[in-house]
């Protein structure tokens, strides 16, 4: 099989439940024990990478608790290490989403990595079991259930969700009607089993890690079933790891996230000589932005080349959770506020090829929802939305809403796992405290379930994604010399 370099993009969506209906007895982490082929390294396709980097593909079992299943294969990069008379081992780079690839992180943001870090190791990229070139899933979506404003479940402009419960039923049936086999056994779990099949192969007895966003999720529940195949881990950017509720927490996160990160933005917002200065006061950007997607719900505005074709209340609210992810967006949820207010809409946004947003889509919805069960009942979801719409105007309800996991027709096949502090203490967190998509209050679940296990350095920063990225060169240095010498801090640190 021929390894693409293409970077995908990772998906936007989230959510999962709190009834575990109809689970089956655990796959236990001694399912990957047995022979792992050495991997055979070549020269990648294409042109975006790093002439280093190589790729190789890797054969994993599609059910782990079938002795007789079928192989499936997992698309694999490197860039060696740059000294190797220093070389301790390999770092594997796990990417966000579910839905996101790190093929290209070798070339990428591995490339950040100060030079101690990239010559004591190997950099490891991967695209996740179901994500292309890896073998792959499509869930045949329509066209219009591919918007992020439908892959995230945004409530009527009357606060309804029974166009949700429509819109996840009719994606579910696409998803069990053109997913196959395979969309059945994406998980976290058999992602971190996928994992120690690829640290085997790679002949390491342990393996460090930088998880990012859902990939501190991947990362934790990795050491959590492998824990004595563990080097150093970082989880940056970090997910509530709640085995009740598993990534539905982290959609119901983005309520808290919103509001950290909000004043952030109406400060830049009003800032004098800012040329993309929405209001004269920080005060006023939120009622500002409250009236215009009230407005927008009245009367939308025509959006050609968008999907959605308009722009109405609900993409607004979706342009604006999108663009608190890092402080270089926000010029571009500005200058949509400006365009609103005078009743026009600027160019439409670019968006991937539609089979890249059907794969990535499909990864994420059956990751999601195999790994815990959703509540089925629109009450639920009713009454969960309007006591968000109460306390969080911002975020309108969606983040107590139905996504299509409501009505996914699989049960899950195994428990999630529950995070604990039993294991080596050689974990580090990251996290920046203004974070719409991983809040800081969730990264403390984490922080306080992994124990003595972990220490956590927090930033203060703004952004989605800490290290080397939107964080400060305080917590920087901090994982930097730990993923170089391992030394952390003797204490949970705060970095100014």
């Amino acid at each position: 099989m021929t390894q693409r370099t293409r970077t995908i993009r990772n998906a936007a969506i989230v959510g999962v439940s709190t009834a575990l209906l109809g689970i089956t007895a655990p796959v236990t982490a001694s399912a990957t024990a047995g022979p792992a082929e050495p991997l055979t390294w070549t020269a990648c396709e294409g042109t975006a990478a790093d002439p280093r980097q190589q790729c190789a593909t890797l054969q994993v079992p599609m059910d782990y608790a079938d002795p007789d299943s079928p192989l499936i294969d997992i698309a694999v990069s490197r860039i060696p290490s740059e000294n190797p008379d220093a070389r301790r081992g390999a770092l594997l780079l796990i990417a966000g989403g579910p839905g996101g690839s790190s093929l290209n992180d070798p070339s990428g943001k591995g490339q950040k990595l100060p030079q101690e870090v990239r010559d004591t190791h190997d950099l490891i990229g991967f695209a996740p079991r179901g994500l292309a070139p890896s073998t792959s899933v499509d869930c045949g979506l329509e066209y219009s259930d591919l918007a992020t404003s439908k892959l995230r479940p945004w409530p009527a402009a009357d606060g309804s969700v029974d166009g949700n419960m429509v819109t996840a039923r009719r994606m579910a049936d696409a998803c069990a009607r053109n997913g196959g086999e395979l969309i059945r056994h994406l998980s976290t779990a058999n992602e971190a089993r996928d994992i120690d099949r690829l640290r085997a192969a790679l002949g390491e007895s342990k393996i460090s890690a930088w998880g990012v966003s859902y990939g501190t999720y991947v990362g934790a529940v990795y050491a959590q079933l492998f824990p004595h195949r563990t080097d150093r881990i970082v989880l940056d950017s970090v997910d509530d790891p709640d085995p009740t509720r598993v990534s539905r927490a982290w959609l119901a996160g983005h309520e808290q996230g919103v509001e950290d990160t909000f004043p952030h933005f109406a400060a830049w917002a009003s800032k004098p000589g800012n040329p993309d200065r929405v209001a004269r006061r920080a005060a006023d950007v939120r009622p500002m932005f409250l009236r215009l997607a009230a407005r927008l719900d009245r009367e939308p505005i025509p959006w050609p080349g968008a999907n959605p074709e308009e722009l109405n209340g609900n993409v607004l609210r979706q342009a604006m959770l999108d663009g608190l992810y890092r402080p270089s967006r926000y010029p571009t949820l500005a200058k949509l506020m400006l365009a609103v207010r005078k009743g026009t809409v600027p160019p439409a946004p670019e968006a991937p090829p539609e089979a890249v947003l059907q794969n990535v889509a499909a990864v994420g919805a059956g990751t999601l929802c195999n790994d815990v069960a959703w509540p089925k009942s629109a009450t639920v979801y009713q009454q969960d939305v309007a006591e968000s719409r109460a306390k969080f105007p911002l975020t309108a309800g969606m983040p107590r809403n139905a996504m299509l996991c409501a009505a996914w027709p699989y049960p899950p096949r195994e428990a999630p796992v529950r995070v604990n502090d039993r294991g080596p203490s050689n974990i580090l967190l990251v996290q920046n405290e203004r974070d719409v998509a991983t809040p800081l209050s969730g990264a403390l679940k984490m922080r306080e379930a992994l124990g003595r296990r972990a220490v956590m350095v927090t930033v203060n920063s703004t952004g989605h994604d800490a290290y080397l990225a939107n964080g400060n060169a305080c917590g920087d240095r901090t994982v930097s010399r730990f993923l170089a010498t391992g030394q952390r801090p003797a204490a949970d640190t705060y970095c100014d």
